[in-house]
C-alpha cells in the first residue's frame, strides 16, 4: 500500500465508496465521475502503480481482475449486451490515478466514447 494514493486509502476504508465487488484481492466500485450509466472501476488492492509495473508475480490476480470484470458486468445487466474494459496508462494515456485500474463501462452504446 501507498499512503497518499487515493485508491489505497479506499482498499483500506479511509475513504467512502460504493463497493459493488470484493475479495481478498480485488476490490471494484462505481466510479464518481461516470461517463457511462455502468461506470465501475476494478483494482488491486495490491498496489501496483501503472500496467507497465505487473510483474510475473501478478499474472493470476491481473487473471482474475478480467474474470471480475465479467461477473461484474453480468451483475450489472450489461454482459449480453457488451461493455468496455479499460486500462489507462500514465499521462499520455489518460492517467490520472498511479494505482493500477480498469474501467468497466456499459449501459449504453460505446462506439462513440
Amino acid at each position: 500500500m501507498s499512503e497518499d494514493c487515493l485508491f489505497c486509502k479506499i482498499v483500506n476504508k479511509e475513504i467512502p465508496s460504493t463497493i459493488v465487488y470484493e475479495d481478498e484481492d480485488i476490490l471494484a466500485f462505481k466510479d464518481i465521475n461516470p461517463v457511462a450509466p455502468v461506470h465501475i472501476l476494478i483494482i488491486p488492492k495490491k498496489h501496483i502503480p501503472t500496467i507497465t509495473d505487473i510483474t510475473d508475480d501478478d499474472f493470476e490476480l491481473i487473471g482474475r481482475m478480467h474474470a471480475v470484470a465479467g461477473k461484474i458486468a453480468r451483475d450489472a445487466g450489461i454482459f449480453e449486451d457488451g461493455f468496455r474494459l479499460v486500462n489507462n496508462c500514465r499521462s499520455h494515456g489518460g492517467q490520472v490515478i498511479y494505482h493500477l485500474h480498469f474501467h468497466l463501462l456499459g449501459g449504453k452504446n460505446l462506439g462513440g466514447i
